[in-house]
This record gives C-alpha cells, structure tokens and sequence, in this order.
C-alpha cells in the first residue's frame, strides 16, 4: 500500500490523491455578482448539503495550488454575501465545465458558456435557465482553511428559495433521479453520470477557450447541435486556418462528400460525429469548409 502524508508530495499531486479517493462529488454551479454588478459563474466540487433545517449548503473555491490567487467567486460572496447554487445535470456540462476557464474579471460566464442568465426572486446573483434546480442563497458565513496554494474557502449559504423544473419530478411530486440526470466530479478529467456511469469531459484550455458567444449564430443555433456540443465547439483557442481547413478537407473523402451534397444539416452532423469521440478541430474544420475554397 502506498502511504504518504501531505509533505511527501508536491500541493499539486495531494490534490489529485485527494479528488480521485474522495468522489464523486456533486457539484456546485455558483452564480455571483461583483459589487459593481457585473455576473460570474462557475462550478465548484468541493460542495455538499449539510442541514435541512435551517436549509444549509456549503461550497469551496480553493486557492489555486498553483500561485495562491483566490477565484472571483470568492470575492464576489465576499463582497454581496449572496450566490445561486444551480445543479449540474448531464445536458449542460460541457458548458459548465468551459465556464471554469479562468477568463479575466468581469468577462460574462454566461454569456461564454452560452448558458442563459435568468433574474432570482429574493437575491442579486442570477440563476442559469437550463440547470433543472436553482437555490437562491445568502451567505451566512466565509471560513478561511488556510493561506497558501489549495486551501479552501468554506461558503456556508443559507438557501432562502428553491426552483425545481417540473420536467424532473415523479409522480409523487419529488425529485426523479433518473429525470434529473445528474453529474457528479472525480478525479482528473473524469465525471460520473447518475443514469450511465464514467466519462470524461477534458479541462478547459489553460489559455482561454473562444466561448460559445464567439461560435456564429448558423452554428449555434442549429437543430443538430445541443448545449453539450457548443461547450466542446468553445472550448478551442483559435478556429483552423483556410489552409488547415482545405488539407483536412482534401484527405478526407467522407467530408467532401458531404460538402458536395451541399446541404448544411448533414455538413453539422458530420461535425458531430467527431465532438461525439472529443474532436473539436476537425469538427471545426468540417463545419468551416464549406467557407474555404478547396484545391
């Protein structure tokens, strides 16, 4: 048995021993607001319920391992002492995860994940339309585990409003388990799916990914593509070039014949069949061909 103690290793491999043994873990998509008004939202593992009489719910946005800097979360919930907590199903989360980029401050992660920002009843932070339950909270208390690179930040919240979508309730009137579809945080690039089991979604870009605000509206609003795919599709830091897209094309006789049909629903499912194995450039390629004159 391999036995360690937090000395033994680097920050940055005690946090990954510890993700993958602690897991899975649900997770929190918080939404703030800077004291100037201006929205953020991410996701967040470090997360649970703890009491449901006062309903209470606590988050952690660590200090980043690797050069102590604390995340706008933080210091928005410093600031307004207010944060939605919206559940993470299946359907949005490839855009939850491209919302974790660390985009500069005040960049809507809205507006990047292409997720929509909704008014809350009783609080400032907005809640995000697509996630299947939303709690409107305060925030009670902050706890500060320490000061240095990967400490946490415990962000009690008192929930003061729930939102549940009628499309994931039973019969009985609660919560379907299967209908919610939940996801939940493991170690590494690996989230486990309440209905299926494993699958990995790859971390954000460490340089910034485009966001789904940058992909063109004949792309986004295609019946062919669902939130999941527009995460994957913003998540790229510059599209290909004419001359990556006419190599691609040229070496590729399934593509051209789908360009030579002309027929733009087929073109947008071609790109699909690569974001179903992880392909985002040749996705891209595919769908930027038909734009780009081929030898």
């Amino acid at each position: 048995m391999l036995s360690i103690e937090p000395h033994d290793v680097s920050a940055a491999q005690w946090q990954g021993y510890l993700q993958s043994a602690v897991a899975p873990r649900p997770i929190a998509f918080a939404s703030t607001i800077s004291k100037s008004g201006k929205p953020n939202l991410s996701p967040f593992s470090f997360f649970n319920v703890f009491s449901s009489n006062p309903p209470i719910l606590v988050f952690s946005p660590a200090r980043r391992v690797r050069d102590n800097t604390i995340k706008h979360t933080l210091t928005n919930a410093e600031a307004t002492r207010e944060v939605v907590i919206n559940v993470v199903n299946y359907n949005i989360v490839q855009q939850a995860s491209l919302s974790s980029t660390e985009y500069a401050e005040g960049i809507n992660e809205f507006l990047k994940s292409g997720l929509t920002q909704i008014p809350s009843d009783l609080v400032k932070p907005y809640r995000v339309k697509e996630s299947p339950v939303q709690f409107e909270c305060k925030v009670n208390e902050i706890i500060a585990l320490g000061q240095d690179g990967g400490a946490g930040n415990l962000i009690i919240c008192e929930v003061l409003k729930m939102h549940i979508a009628e499309a994931v309730l039973g019969t009985d009137g609660m919560i379907d388990a299967y209908k919610i579809d939940l996801v939940s945080r493991l170690g590494g690039n690996w989230y486990s799916r309440s209905n299926q089991g494993l699958f990995e979604v790859p971390k954000p870009l460490a340089t910034l990914g485009i966001g789904v605000d940058a992909i063109p509206d004949f792309i986004r609003k295609s019946p062919v593509f669902d939130g999941n795919d527009l995460g994957r599709l913003g998540n790229i830091e510059a599209l290909p070039t004419n001359e990556e897209v006419s190599i691609f094309v040229q070496q590729n006789f399934a593509v051209k014949g789908v360009l030579s049909a002309d027929d733009v629903i087929k073109r947008h499912q071609k790109a699909k069949e690569y974001l179903i194995h992880n392909d985002v450039v040749s996705a891209w390629k595919v769908l930027l061909a038909a734009s780009v004159s081929v030898k």
